[in-house]
């Protein structure tokens, strides 16, 4: 069964090895996945990833964000795919073939996940980017499009914020994995930092999400094990009301 910390993607998304290996050992048995992202996994990929592996129960999640022509990209994923980790991200781009050799690369050893739209990402970001009034004005819109691009490739799910994950689970059904960045918990949720999208736990878990990362929150914390058990505690409360339903 699904616990609450379970839904806890933490990042390690910190400037040394040594720091993403004591944020490791310290947060292994009160977080569901570590998130290794481009930086660390150039720096140190096999090493972190044999490291988490071996510290505990927690899963991993590559953050990769492969994006580049489609055969560079099935051969990327064929590398990947070998390291074991649960869940490996790519860009949902401009072409669902690229997508589906993502998925033809991965050899069913790794969950694709297609990145949607950056939470970073506004709406004035978008109009910017030279696309069409009808996604700047409402980036739902776009979310859905390249949800349904990663859904008809094979992905086993997308990354979307908090607030478009309700949408998706209506059209791709619950088994269609959402994983959510941009998560504040209600007592941290007043600062956006560089989120211009953002949700709390509750608000997530409420709208359907899989898996909520959640970085700063917990990193910054002057205690960051308490923190994450905080932020399960919200979490629980949440999946206890959705399942009284």
């Amino acid at each position: 069964m699904k616990q609450a910390k379970d839904y806890i993607i933490f990042p390690l998304d910190v400037p040394s090895v040594k720091q993403a290996k004591e944020y490791v050992q310290l947060l292994s048995e009160h977080v569901g996945m570590f998130k290794v992202g481009l930086e660390l996994f150039i720096q140190s990929g096999p090493e972190m990833i044999s490291f988490i592996k071996g510290s505990g129960t927690a899963k991993i999640f590559l953050d990769l964000k492969l994006h580049d022509i489609p055969v560079t990209v099935l051969r990327a994923m064929e590398r990947v795919a070998e390291f074991g980790a649960d869940f490996v991200t790519v860009h949902c781009g401009e072409t669902p073939r690229m997508l589906e050799y993502a998925v033809k690369g991965s050899r069913e050893k790794t969950g694709v996940l297609g990145v949607t739209v950056l939470t970073s990402v506004s709406g004035e970001d978008i109009h910017h980017a030279g696309f069409r009034e009808e996604f700047s004005s409402d980036m739902s819109k776009l979310v859905m499009k390249r949800a349904e691009m990663a859904r008809d490739a094979g992905c086993a799910g997308i990354v979307c914020s908090g607030l478009e994950v309700k949408m998706v689970k209506e059209k791709f059904g619950k088994d269609f994995v959402t994983v959510t960045p941009g998560i504040r918990p209600s007592w941290d949720a007043v600062e956006k930092h560089d989120q211009q999208r953002i949700t709390t736990p509750a608000q997530a878990i409420k709208n359907g999400s899989d898996y909520l990362v959640i970085g700063r929150p917990i990193r910054d914390a002057k205690d960051p094990k308490t923190a994450a058990m905080r932020i399960s505690e919200e979490i629980e409360k949440e999946t206890q009301v959705s399942s009284a339903f």
